[in-house]
């Protein structure tokens, strides 16, 4: 355990101190803090999968993200590499679908931020996602793409939310909205990085 924990340290930023996950109902909140500006980054996570790891594809979960100020939901794949080809490949022709029941479905689409995939409320849907997020005791998400199992018409994952509005809270006083830095880009050109995962899948 000792080993692990030195391993996990020495793998962080000096001017970032990791805290302990904290469990809120169904949700996982963990983040990082900048011991120079006090300023926090996190990331607040359902512990249910939308889509989970297989076949050294990296796992899809619904995680709350700051947009504009908004809390809205996504669906995020973090820290890819070119071994998660596929994943990449949906960031630039996949479409998530989300569903607050009763409501109706609103799509969002894909692409990349840093290292990572983020499905996230397009302008227009961003202020009904906030609200239907707050009311909501599930979610049904599916994703629509080459890689997606909506692309097959699969059914959704069904994905309960306990907890949300305390969760919720807790994101806003670690990091208020507002304050979240944008993505480092990911340093290529999306062209070129989509030659680069065809080639890999043998086209």
């Amino acid at each position: 355990m000792q080993r692990l924990l030195a391993l996990i340290a020495c793998c962080l930023p000096l001017s970032a101190l990791a805290q302990a996950p904290v469990e809120i109902g169904n949700w996982q909140l963990s983040c990082t803090q900048d011991k120079m500006t006090d300023a926090s980054a996190c990331v607040l996570r359902l512990k249910d999968w939308v889509e989970a790891p297989s076949g050294g594809q990296p796992g899809l979960a619904l995680e709350i993200v700051d947009r504009g100020g908004r809390l809205v939901p996504a669906i995020t794949a973090r820290d890819l590499t070119l071994d998660g080809i596929a994943r990449g490949v949906l960031a630039l022709t996949g479409t998530a679908q989300l569903r607050f029941p009763p409501n109706k479905l609103f799509d969002m689409p894909c692409g990349l931020e840093g290292r990572s995939l983020v499905c996230a409320p397009g302008a227009a849907d961003a202020e009904r996602a906030e609200k239907e997020l707050l009311a909501a005791d599930r979610a049904l998400a599916r994703m629509v793409g080459p890689t997606g199992s909506g692309s097959g018409g699969g059914d959704p994952a069904e994905l309960k939310l306990p907890g949300t509005k305390d969760a919720i809270a807790r994101f806003v006083k670690e990091a208020p909205p507002g304050t979240t830095p944008p993505a480092k880009p990911l340093g290529i050109d999306p062209v070129d990085l989509l030659q680069k995962m065809l080639k890999g899948l043998g086209n």
